[in-house]
């Protein structure tokens, strides 16, 4: 099973950074969806106003956010291929 394999949800995600009025996202995805990153980004900015950083360092679950997000001035993380945590 590969990336094109999933559903990635992406309406979910314009739809919450339109509901945050984020400027600046920063995508954090499990290194099998990595391939998938620019063509995940051009969908989020083609439907938004917003900045699309792509998180190239490790990523082994809900609780390795990365925290440089808030140093580079990122109103939201959207994290791929976790379960959802609160």
């Amino acid at each position: 099973m590969g990336p094109a394999d999933y559903d990635l949800r992406i309406d979910e995600a314009i739809s919450t950074i339109r509901q945050e009025k984020a400027k600046r996202v920063l995508l954090q995805l499990p290194d099998g969806l990595k391939p998938k990153a620019a063509e995940i980004q051009r969908a989020i900015r083609k439907e938004t106003d917003t900045e699309v950083l792509i998180w190239a360092g490790s990523c082994f679950g809900a609780c390795d956010r990365p925290v440089a997000a808030k140093n580079m001035g990122c109103d939201l993380v959207i994290q791929w291929g976790h379960a959802r945590w609160s």
